[in-house]
C-alpha cells in the first residue's frame, strides 16, 4: 500500500508545480446543516465551481503539460462525452491547439453542440463510453496523435491529487473524505496523496446502485465489464478499461464503498440547492448522498465531502425539481 501511496503523491506534487497558476483553488464551505445532522464538522469541497465545471481540469491539464511541443504539435485526443471532454475542449481553444473528442453514439446533442463551440473535431463511435475510450486510443496511436485519457493514467491521477494538497492547506486534521467513483482517477489521487502521510487517513468511495462498476470490480478482485444501468450521476456512470491503474489503487487504498439509490441521489441534489445553494450534478451530489445515508458513522469526525461537478441539464433539473 505505501509504495502505490507514494508513486501517486509523487505524482501529485509534481502535477502541483505544473498546473497550480491556471487553475482554481476551489473553496472550502462548512456545512453548518450537514454537521449538526451528523453530529461532526462537515467540510463541501466544492470542485463544481472548478473551471470548467469540475475537478476534471486538473488531470486532463497535468496530462496536456507533460507533452513535448512536438507532440502537441502532432494534435491531440481523447474520448469522453462528459466533463473530461469539456475539460479537453477548454484546454484546446486555450492553448490554441488541434483536438478531436471520440464520443458514443448515445452522447445528447446538446452536449456536442458545447464541445464544438470550442472548436474542437467531434467522432461518434460505440454505443459506451468504454467503446468510445478504446477506439480513441486505437485511433491515436493509428494517427500519431497525443491521446489524454478520462483517468487511467499516471499524470492524469496525479492533476486530481491536487484537490489532496489543497484540503491539507483548508482543513486542519482531516478524518475522511467522501469521493464519488467512475473510472477512479480522483479518488486515487486524493487517497494516494494522504495515505502516503497517514495509512489511518479514511478514504470512502461511492458510487449509484445503477452503475457501480468499480466497487463491484474490487469486491471480485479484477475489473467486470458490467452493464450499467440508466443513472442521474451520468458523471459516473460506465465502464473500466481492463488495465487501467487506478484499480490496484482503488484496492489497496479506499477503505470502502457506499451505493447509492436513485431516489438518495436527488434528495441530496436538492438539498445542495435548498441549504447551500449550490447547483451540482448527480455525481456531485454522491458524496452528500452517502454521508446522509451511513450518517452513524462519521459522528465527532472532521469530514470533506467533493462536489465533483455542476453540469446538469435543464430538462434534468426541472424533471427532478
Amino acid at each position: 500500500m505505501k509504495f502505490l501511496a507514494e508513486e501517486v503523491r509523487r505524482e501529485t506534487l509534481i502535477a502541483e508545480e505544473k498546473i497550480r497558476k491556471y487553475i482554481r483553488e476551489t473553496p472550502i464551505e462548512h456545512s453548518i446543516f450537514l454537521s449538526r445532522l451528523g453530529g461532526c464538522n462537515v467540510f463541501l469541497k466544492c470542485e463544481n465551481l472548478q473551471l470548467t465545471g469540475s475537478f476534471k481540469l486538473r488531470g486532463a491539464l497535468n496530462k496536456l503539460l507533460s507533452f513535448s511541443k512536438e507532440e502537441l504539435d502532432r494534435g491531440l485526443m481523447t474520448a469522453s462525452s462528459g466533463n473530461h471532454g469539456a475539460a479537453f475542449a477548454w484546454l484546446m481553444n486555450k492553448f490554441d491547439l488541434n483536438g478531436t473528442i471520440i464520443l458514443p453514439d448515445t452522447t445528447a446533442p446538446t452536449k456536442i453542440d458545447t464541445l464544438l463551440l470550442y472548436g474542437v473535431d467531434i467522432i461518434k463511435h460505440g454505443d459506451d463510453c468504454i467503446k468510445a475510450e478504446r477506439f480513441g486510443r486505437q485511433t491515436a496511436q493509428a494517427q500519431g496523435l497525443s491521446y489524454i485519457p478520462p483517468y487511467n493514467d499516471p499524470q492524469i491521477i496525479g492533476g486530481q491529487g491536487t484537490i489532496g494538497i489543497e484540503l491539507a492547506r483548508q482543513v486542519p486534521s482531516v478524518d475522511c473524505v467522501v469521493v464519488p467513483v467512475g473510472g477512479g482517477g480522483l479518488i486515487a489521487g486524493i487517497s494516494g496523496y494522504h495515505k502516503s502521510e497517514n495509512p489511518d487517513f479514511e478514504i470512502l468511495g461511492c458510487q449509484p446502485e445503477n452503475s457501480a462498476v468499480m466497487h463491484a470490480s474490487v469486491k471480485a478482485g479484477q475489473i467486470l465489464d458490467l452493464e450499467s444501468l440508466p443513472t442521474i450521476s451520468d458523471g459516473s456512470a460506465g465502464g473500466i478499461e481492463q488495465d487501467s491503474i487506478t484499480f490496484p489503487i482503488c484496492q489497496e487504498l479506499v477503505d470502502d464503498f457506499i451505493l447509492l439509490t436513485e431516489e438518495e441521489i436527488i434528495s441530496a441534489l436538492k438539498l445542495m440547492l435548498e441549504k447551500h445553494y449550490l447547483l451540482v450534478e448527480g455525481a456531485g451530489a454522491l458524496s452528500v448522498a452517502a454521508f446522509i445515508k451511513q450518517i452513524d458513522r462519521f459522528k465527532g469526525k472532521n469530514v470533506v465531502l467533493i462536489l465533483s461537478g455542476s453540469k446538469i441539464s435543464l430538462d434534468t433539473l426541472k424533471e427532478i425539481l
